[in-house]
């Protein structure tokens, strides 16, 4: 529907073109390429059971442990669709542990979302990256704003829903569809048996994906690590350095490329995994909307700084609105940073405040549709989890909102903090 809406932009109004955003789908392919492959070897299913026993060692506590082990697996792996083997392990834990499943299941879906925010090879964060490169901004300069408002956002959603609801043993309808569903085969997930060669494989696999995760953040924050090379040219011979989102693309490729040699992971099952068609989905979705959006905004630069420039000057919090708003409508915050971070950036508001920003962009869980929220209701036996009769009053929108805008809350103060 983007390429419809660019056709007609382009070829009826006349609209310059604009250009999809390389550099990001680059880093985008590079990274699930990684990752898909991680995959394949078995770590990633190794990361799942880590956490899976983590979740099942302090069982009274899983309204607070299971979203910050979501909120660290995809932090770690910089997508949100891991979520979906964890989610039949929170429902099952929380369920035998007399604790209502639409607690930790709530705020452990939207702490994905706010994992994604502070992931350092997320599709979202490279996309916020690559829309700052112009202000000079670097991998460390977000993270060391995103990693402690979005953790610290998770905790606030937790403790807004710690004591929601009537407790399990006093809600007679979660009784009786636990009772209903007594015989049937338990929901929770289980995570393939590992033992030997497949072990090894899988957990190696995983300790050089995250080593090559924080050679990426190291990197990040020591630009000098990134090899300086000479070009010869009309005007001698020039150096230059190469670029962090190069620097990204490489490191993960490679670490894809000593994954299929050391760990014996199949090209072929990286290719058809869940991780790789998710990845392409959102290569796609990117393509056609960032496309679609540079070229309306280009097309009407003028007019559209020259409308909001004022409102933005004198309410900056109406671009995180703006931010919010139309994530819930693309269904993705990569999508939404490509297209409106760059208007914030020609409006004049500053990148640290841009990245105080940044987890409004998570608003995809307002409107019930979202995979991973309907995934949280139907692994729910007891019905806790809901969407609502009204549509908007779901299980997810308090927690999301009170953890997306104590994100916000507390970047804005970092924002303040950092600028003096």
């Amino acid at each position: 529907m983007a390429g419809v809406g660019l056709l007609v932009f382009v070829f009826v109004f006349g609209l310059p073109p604009g250009g999809p955003p390389g550099v990001v789908i680059g880093m985008i392919i590079a990274v699930i390429t990684a990752l898909a492959t991680m995959q394949a070897a078995g770590g990633l299913d190794y990361l799942v059971s880590v956490a899976e026993r983590v979740l099942r060692s302090k069982p009274q506590h899983i309204t607070f442990l299971a979203p910050v082990v979501t909120y660290l697996l995809i932090f770690a792996s910089g997508t949100t669709h891991v979520i979906y083997a964890l989610l039949p392990v929170i429902a099952e834990v929380s369920r035998k542990a007399g604790v209502r499943p639409e607690r930790p299941l709530s705020i452990s879906v939207i702490a994905g979302f706010l994992g994604v925010v502070a992931s350092p090879i997320s599709a979202a964060t490279v996309a916020l990256i690559g829309a700052l490169a112009a202000q000079n901004v670097s991998l460390a300069g977000v993270l060391i704003v995103t990693v402690p408002s979005t953790f610290l956002g998770v905790l606030a959603g937790a403790s807004s829903v710690a004591w929601r609801g009537k407790p399990l043993a006093s809600d007679p309808e979660a009784q009786a569809r636990v009772a209903a569903a007594a015989a049937a085969t338990d929901a929770a997930a289980v995570a393939p048996e590992l033992a030997g060669r497949a072990l090894f494989n899988a957990r190696w696999s995983t300790l050089l994906f995250l080593a090559g995760i924080g050679f990426v953040v190291l990197i990040g924050i020591f630009p000098n690590l990134r090899p300086v090379y000479e070009i010869a040219g009309p005007e001698g011979i020039q150096t230059d350095q190469v670029s962090m989102a190069a620097a990204i693309m490489i490191v993960m490729i490679a670490i894809a490329g000593l994954t299929m040699l050391l760990f014996k992971a199949s090209p072929a099952k990286a290719l058809s995994g869940n991780i790789m068609s998710s990845g392409i989905s959102a290569v796609i979705c990117i393509v056609g909307v960032a496309w679609l959006g540079s070229s309306f905004f280009e097309g009407n630069r003028a007019f559209i700084v020259g409308g909001i420039s004022e409102l933005v000057k004198d309410h900056p919090g109406a671009f995180a609105i703006g931010l919010f708003v139309l994530s819930s409508m693309l269904f993705s915050a990569a999508a939404t940073v490509t297209i409106l971070m760059p208007v914030g950036v020609a409006l004049g508001l500053p990148a640290s405040m841009l990245i105080a920003f940044y987890p409004a962009a998570n608003g995809v869980f307002f409107l019930p549709t979202y995979g991973t929220l309907l995934a949280a209701v139907s692994f729910d036996q007891t019905g806790t989890t809901k969407i609502g009769k009204y549509l908007l009053n779901h299980s997810f929108m308090r927690p999301g909102l009170v953890a997306v805008a104590t994100s916000i809350a507390i970047g804005v103060l970092l924002h303040v903090v950092l600028a003096r």
